[in-house]
């Protein structure tokens, strides 16, 4: 399956704040749930300045894409598993009577030939509706996330969300850009990627690109595979050749004004291996910039464990000790392609794109709608 491209209101936000009290008022409670190909996770936050507090979370690894490269539907396992997922969010959406939530699917449901049968069945077991989005907006929205972790001092900038069935990649000029104006500048693009209505400096969407390959997908296409070195080195070399045809390939640029951003749990993986995290902390990791040095050294010590020592490494987790070597070698051939001394770490996605975006159509957002 080809990578995807096209034809042709938002406040900007603070960094997420700690949970709010228990005492929400439900109708301040926005929700945003993310069904992806390996997990299903949930945010129900509460507007609070420029940001939100999260009043309630869930996340469940719930592997809808399996099988689907084989079959080229969501197995009735799948679905079974995911919808239990989504009673649970159901019962926490009633608990916490939310009325304001966007629930969205990507690239498992984009690719079934069943995905609407399953929309169907999931609203019927659950009263949920879910939204399958395009790859457009699922790329926007990871640039709306992690607009605060933008250096005012980038012109060149490459947002990258490794999801479990598709990698999302947007490069954008802010070259043009008043220096203060470019994280508000990348907030307005949740109106789309080549809007001209805004009276405002523009950022420029270079190009942008939508590969079929996550952390999931590329693993099922080197299962075959049993050398673990051999597999990575394969995996990475075909995510490579799937951004032949991204337009900035070869650009040029200075170390010095361009930027990654990578947001997934790959690379809040490889940030928490790199800090030696006992235990996950966000705030630890969200911003985090790490060079390309430290990311070569987390990857090359998860191959010396092989996969029974990923498997017992707890900063790696048991629901991911499978997908971070497909991960991994998406995030080295990014690295390898565009080599530059830092790599901006978001653990920030679809959820809080898709709550950004609902605050800031209402007008609660501290500021106002841009």
């Amino acid at each position: 399956m080809a990578p995807k491209r096209p034809n042709g209101a938002g406040a900007f936000p603070k960094a997420v704040e700690p949970p709010a009290p228990q005492s929400s008022d439900p109708t301040d409670l926005y929700a945003a749930l993310d069904l992806g190909t390996n997990s299903c996770r949930m945010l129900i936050a509460q507007p609070s300045g420029g940001g939100f507090h999260v009043v309630d979370s869930f996340s469940k690894s719930v592997q809808l894409g399996a099988g689907l490269e084989r079959t080229g539907q969501l197995s009735r396992a799948s679905m079974g598993r995911t919808i239990q997922a989504l009673r649970i969010c159901q019962q926490k959406l009633k608990r916490h009577k939310v009325r304001r939530m966007r629930l969205v699917a990507t690239e498992a449901c984009r690719r079934a030939r069943n995905a609407r049968s399953f929309v169907d069945h999931v609203r019927r077991e659950t009263g949920l509706q879910l939204d399958i989005i395009q790859p457009e907006e699922e790329a926007r929205l990871a640039v709306i996330s992690c607009a605060p972790l933008v250096s005012v001092k980038t012109e060149q900038l490459l947002v990258v969300d490794i999801g479990g069935g598709s990698t999302e990649l947007v490069w954008i000029d802010l070259s043009s850009v008043p220096r203060r104006d470019r994280p508000p500048a990348l907030m307005r693009l949740h109106a789309g990627f080549h809007s001209t209505d805004s009276p405002f400096p523009a950022a420029k969407v270079v190009d942008w690109i939508s590969v079929p390959l996550g952390v999931a997908t590329l693993r099922d296409q080197f299962s075959d595979v049993e050398d673990d070195a051999a597999r990575f080195a394969l995996m990475s070399w075909f995510f490579e050749e799937n951004l032949a045809e991204f337009a900035p390939y070869k650009i040029e640029h200075g170390k010095e004004r361009f930027q990654i951003v990578g947001t997934s749990g790959t690379v809040t993986t490889v940030a928490a291996s790199h800090l030696g995290l006992k235990r996950y902390d966000r705030t630890k990791v969200d911003g985090l910039r790490m060079s390309t040095d430290q990311i070569d050294t987390v990857i090359r010590r998860y191959l010396t464990m092989g996969p029974t020592g990923r498997r017992r490494d707890p900063r790696i987790g048991e629901d991911r000790h499978a997908l971070i070597m497909s991960g991994s070698a998406i995030l080295q051939a990014l690295m390898r392609l565009w080599p530059t001394d830092r790599l901006s770490v978001a653990d920030r996605g679809l959820r809080e794109g898709l709550l950004y975006a609902q605050m800031s159509a209402d007008g609660v957002l501290e500021g106002g709608p841009y």
